[in-house]
């Protein structure tokens, strides 16, 4: 007697892919590559971080430079995350025709930052101290300002009179308020700001509920998307099987061996086509 084998079900995040500040900053960016055509156009970094979209802009023309060193003339794209004040000011300084594709969510913090530079406040930024994000705001927050990435680093902060406490807009929420509460025990006066983006707030949440109903978790993303890998990691801290890729052709079918049902969820820079090519392999995988 044949026993019928149970079909694979694949579920969607219900918050999942670009998020408001991608889709602003490729705009723009491909928006600069048609009006420019012929001048150089460059991308202070990459633009966001997703190699598809960076080679598709590439494709048009957009070449993700380093540093200011050589450019003399034409467009400078400033990337999703922003960039040090001092370097948009060489830029300018530069005479050079500038977009500035910072997520408007991104902007904000950096005025808060600045803000309670400004008000004496000895500033401490939640987040991970190589992203570039992070990197940017330092250029707002003073000569003072601190990155804390977690609960460890910040038992060994000593006790400060004031302090304002801002957050990169991708970290975890658990691990901002765990960073928060322990740096509450170090001060006299404290003014904090969640400046954690409500998209990410929402795709964190979408997949910590999607991996606690299935048996394997695929998160999408690039490999240097730090809000990617907070997903992956979210996922992971729920005891689900969960794996990090970039593309469709990634998928390892041994993955779904005795597996009945698979999430899926994206990082705020991964293309909706991404999403739908693995979508399809694992539907007709299943």
């Amino acid at each position: 007697m044949k026993v019928k084998s149970k079909k694979l079900e694949v579920k969607l995040a219900s918050y999942s892919g670009f998020c408001f500040g991608v889709k602003r900053a490729i705009k723009m960016a491909f928006q600069a590559a048609d009006d420019e055509k012929g001048k150089p156009v460059c991308s202070l970094g990459s633009l966001i971080h997703n190699p598809q979209v960076v080679n598709e802009l590439k494709g048009k023309g957009v070449k993700v430079i380093k540093d200011l060193k050589g450019m003399r003339e034409g467009t400078l794209i400033i990337r999703s995350h922003g960039v040090h004040p001092f370097l948009l000011a060489e830029a300018e300084n530069a005479g050079l025709k500038i977009v500035d594709a910072t997520c408007p969510l991104v902007k904000r913090v950096q005025v808060l930052a600045k803000m309670l530079d400004e008000e004496g406040y000895s500033v401490v930024i939640v987040g991970e101290r190589g992203h570039y994000e992070v990197k940017a705001l330092l250029g707002f927050a003073g000569n003072e300002a601190l990155v804390i990435e977690n609960l460890e680093e910040a038992r060994r902060v000593k006790k400060v009179k004031k302090l304002g406490i801002l957050s990169q807009t991708t970290q975890s929420l658990g691990n901002f308020k765990e960073v928060v509460g322990e740096l509450s025990t170090k001060v006299e006066e404290i003014k904090l700001f969640n400046t954690i983006c409500e998209a990410t707030r929402k795709r964190q949440k979408a997949t910590l509920d999607l991996s606690r109903k299935v048996d394997l978790m695929l998160v999408l993303g690039g490999y240097e998307s730090a809000n990617t890998r907070r997903l992956a990691q979210i996922s992971k801290e729920t005891g689900t099987e969960t794996h990090h890729l970039e593309m469709a052709e990634e998928i390892n079918i041994c993955w779904l061996k005795g597996k009945d049902k698979v999430g899926v969820t994206a990082g705020a820079s991964t293309p909706d086509w991404v999403i739908e090519e693995v979508m399809d392999k694992l539907k007709k995988a299943g």
